[in-house]
């Protein structure tokens, strides 16, 4: 379970909640072990919700003859978000900020084993690094999901990029390229798929409820012209391009998938994936919207 961009329903400081910078001997910090659930129904309509239908039953229905059903790996950035029994999150020790100015840098899946259609676990999240970027901070939190017998079932990490919160004369972190594809040649697979303009309502059920992504005005304080479509769920439409393209939508082949949020998308763009194979069961991708990169520095394996 990752931290949506918004930071789930909180996108507002009250007005009387003191603000205060953000606080770099957080690192190491852990929150507390929560239980989460899910069920199919939780997994099909995240499927919906990144594009799925007619040609993606075994996702998309659970009642298909001679059909069953499966889980996209990318639902772990979602699974069981609606319901994790009380306790602190290791972000809540980081500092009081404007969860408005957050925005979702990148993100990535480790998977152990394929997602249950339906399931129990439990969840404990850490703080593994804050970064001073001058004019913003960067946080960067790690998430791991274990069945209830104890057994590893995914990783996640997130990183955060939150506005204003820098300037504490910390380290500045890692900067560069990284995943880039061969300059030297085409891709090997390129897909495009469609996004409907209200795409966003349909994938905001999933669990991430800031209006970022469907209230103009709220938008228009973040800077944009209308609500953009979240960024995880332009990552789920290139998690099903993968997962197509490289493992045959056989989830027991897919690992890992980490990528970086470059550029914002709207409702009823057309996402094309571009996909390098760079052997031994790795891929290098980019997803853009026209001459738009909007998700780079992607990296998937597989078997």
């Amino acid at each position: 379970m990752a931290i949506p961009a918004g930071g789930h329903n909180r996108n507002r400081r009250n007005e009387h909640e003191v603000a205060m910078p953000l606080n770099p001997d957080a690192v190491g910090a852990v929150g507390d072990v929560r239980n989460i659930a899910w069920t199919s129904k939780d997994a099909l309509l995240y499927a919906v919700g990144i594009g799925a239908g007619q040609a993606d039953l075994q996702f998309s229905t659970e009642n298909t003859k001679n059909v069953a059903q499966v889980v996209y790996p990318t639902f772990a950035v979602v699974a069981g978000s609606a319901t994790p029994s009380p306790g602190a999150s290791a972000l809540s020790k980081v500092g009081t900020f404007d969860w408005a100015m957050l925005v979702h840098g990148s993100q990535a899946i480790t998977l152990h084993r394929p997602i249950p259609v339906e399931g129990a676990a439990t969840a404990q999240d850490r703080v593994a690094a804050m970064y001073d970027k001058g004019k913003a901070g960067l946080v960067v939190v790690e998430n791991e999901v274990k069945s209830t017998d104890g057994e590893p079932l995914w990783n996640t990490r997130s990183v955060l990029f939150i506005r204003g919160e820098g300037g504490w004369g910390g380290d500045r972190g890692p900067s560069g390229p990284q995943n880039e594809p061969p300059a030297d040649r085409a891709p090997e697979h390129e897909v495009t798929l469609q996004t409907s303009p209200d795409q966003a309502f349909l994938y905001r059920l999933s669990g991430d409820r800031n209006p970022l992504h469907t209230d103009p005005s709220f938008a228009a304080l973040g800077g944009f012209d209308r609500p953009i479509l979240h960024g995880l769920c332009s990552y789920g439409f290139t998690g099903r391009a993968l997962l197509a393209e490289l493992a045959n939508n056989d989830v027991s082949r897919f690992h890992h998938i980490e990528a970086r949020f470059s550029a914002p998308v709207l409702p009823g763009e057309a996402l094309t994936i571009r996909i390098w194979r760079i052997g031994d069961g790795k891929a290098v991708f980019t997803t853009s919207v026209g001459d738009r990169v909007i998700i780079d520095q992607g990296l998937a394996t597989f078997s």
